[in-house]
């Protein structure tokens, strides 16, 4: 395996694209008041002091283990802004005492009975991509030691039900590798988060992640059939079927849980016949909210475009979508079998009765007799994807970069938009820039997402994000917004997590924790904080 960064996104050596670095830091140098400092050397794991593990070598499971100080770093933090704040100054301050490796299902059973008998704390860890604090080895003084479990090697397609269009991967596997898997029978997931690359169908599966597309198939949750896991009470493996009415669904106890009640080992999955036919156009609008009620018309025609994304100024500049002062909604139609004009000239009715403009020459129409294309085809899909490696160069160069998401029914977004960035104005940033976007969109309401860019406070850069995300989520909250649409909970949302959920629920999942858990070894503070 290539060695991954212990201080940002990907693997060594992978940095960004020179030619959008030098767009960004001339662009950055105009709005901040002048050019960034000189970036910050990465560390290098021989430079981090990483403590003694307190992990005995006499135990059953130290075949499973991996204890070099890179590895350990590695899974030391997830990929927040704030992870990567302390990373790059070298700060780790939740080590775990070592990587478990697991290669089977038995193996993890070994793991959760000896942790459960020694109180070491089992943190799973799939491509460590998280921004909530779900990967961080925080788990208090009351644990023996904590581990860190890479379920990297419970990987690969294991069966594949081509009549039902479905298939069974474990829990491991990489998104590319995953796809990669799917293409030679033409099909496919057809689900890309903006950590695609790097992150796993367990981890997603876990945090209910969200992926690229606008409509319909929004969330992983509507792409999971059934589930395998390995809980410290036993295995369980829930049914595969096309729906029932049998009581609550077993696998959506799973589906979210981040591994506060155990190891999601292999998930059976719905796929989609690979993508021929595409159309797709720019519509730019005069204000941002004109471009609302047109998304909002537009989903609630009936249509489904597979990406209905609407950028405001700040943002298509960010993302080479567009000019500073665009307001864009990038819309998209495919489909395996037909051709898909038709349904784009609807929606360009639809939206541009509501105020749209469709400039000469926005439109595309596209034939892949292949079905090759891949998800990062367009600029802006790429630009999603490298976005994370952009944002690393700029952390080292003292720029504070963060980003907030949220969803809430279409009455409140106007309220939920003005109260996010009154919010931010009141924190007294100095020059910043606040970019909207609306990345999936439903009938009854849409998933604003906010990005922050500002000058990093030199020495309080965690006191900083604390501020900034206190804020921000609390303004959400408030107007009616989720804490979180797609970036889960993990150990940072809790405390807002805790204000929109009912006391009895969380009482609830604490049984179900305490049955399926009873030493509570299992990630400690994800989800549920600790008491």
């Amino acid at each position: 395996m290539r060695p991954r960064k212990i201080w940002g996104w990907g693997y060594e050596g992978e940095r960004a694209d020179p030619r959008a670095l030098a767009f960004a830091e001339a662009s950055l140098s105009a709005l901040l008041g002048g050019p960034a400092p000189g970036p910050l050397a990465p560390p290098s794991a021989d430079a981090v002091p990483v403590p003694a593990s307190r992990m005995p070598e006499s135990t059953p499971i130290e075949r499973l283990l991996e204890r070099s100080s890179h590895e350990r770093l590695v899974h030391a933090l997830g990929r927040s802004y704030r992870d990567l704040a302390r990373a790059v100054r070298g700060v780790f301050p939740h080590v775990p005492d070592a990587v478990a490796v697991p290669r089977s299902e038995d193996d993890l059973v070994q793991l959760c009975e000896i942790a459960s008998a020694r109180q070491i704390a089992l943190v799973p860890f799939g491509g460590g991509t998280s921004v909530a604090g779900g990967v961080e080895p925080e788990v208090g003084s009351r644990f023996s030691a904590a581990l860190s479990v890479d379920l990297r090697a419970m990987s690969g397609l294991l069966e594949l039900d081509e009549q039902s269009l479905a298939a069974r991967f474990g829990a491991g596997t990489l998104g590319p590798d995953l796809e990669a898997a799917l293409r030679p029978k033409g099909l496919t997931l057809r689900h890309f988060p903006q950590s695609f690359e790097l992150s796993t169908l367990g981890g997603w599966v876990a945090t209910r992640a969200g992926g690229h597309f606008a409509t319909v198939y929004t969330h992983i949750d509507d792409l999971v059939e059934s589930v395998s896991v390995v809980t410290p009470a036993g295995k369980l493996e829930t049914r595969r079927l096309p729906g029932s009415g049998a009581g609550p669904a077993p696998e959506r106890l799973f589906i979210g849980s981040e591994g506060a009640f155990g190891f999601i080992t292999s998930a059976w999955v719905r796929l989609f016949e690979r993508p021929r036919h595409r159309a797709s156009a720019t519509v730019s609008f005069e204000r941002f909210e004109v471009g609302l009620e047109a998304l909002r018309r537009l989903v609630q025609s009936g249509l489904s475009p597979s990406n209905c994304r609407l950028i405001d100024g700040a943002e298509a500049i960010m993302s080479g979508a567009g000019a500073f002062d665009a307001n864009l909604l990038l819309l998209a139609f495919e489909s395996a079998h037909h051709p898909q004009d038709g349904l784009l000239a609807q929606a360009l009715g639809v939206v541009k009765d509501a105020g749209g403009v469709v400039a000469e020459g926005a439109v595309q129409s596209t034939f892949d007799a292949s079905g090759g294309r891949d998800a990062t085809a367009d600029t802006y899909k790429a630009s999603f994807f490298r976005g994370p490696y952009l944002r690393d160069e700029l952390v080292l160069r003292g720029v504070f970069v963060e980003t907030y998401e949220t969803a809430a029914p279409w009455a409140m977004i106007p309220a939920l938009d003005e109260a996010v960035r009154r919010a931010v104005a009141a924190l007294e940033l100095g020059p910043h820039l606040l970019a909207r976007r609306v990345t999936h969109a439903y009938r009854d309401g849409c998933a604003p997402y906010y990005t922050v860019i500002a000058r990093a406070r030199e020495g309080a850069e965690e006191a900083m994000w604390r501020d900034v995300k206190a804020a921000i989520t609390d303004a959400i909250v408030a107007a009616g917004g989720t804490s979180t649409h797609h970036h889960a909970i993990g150990r940072d949302v809790v405390p807002w997590h805790e204000k929109e959920t009912a006391p009895l629920f969380r009482e609830g999942l604490r049984a179900v924790k305490a049955t399926l858990d009873p030493a509570g070894v299992m990630n400690p503070g994800a989800l549920l904080r600790e008491r």
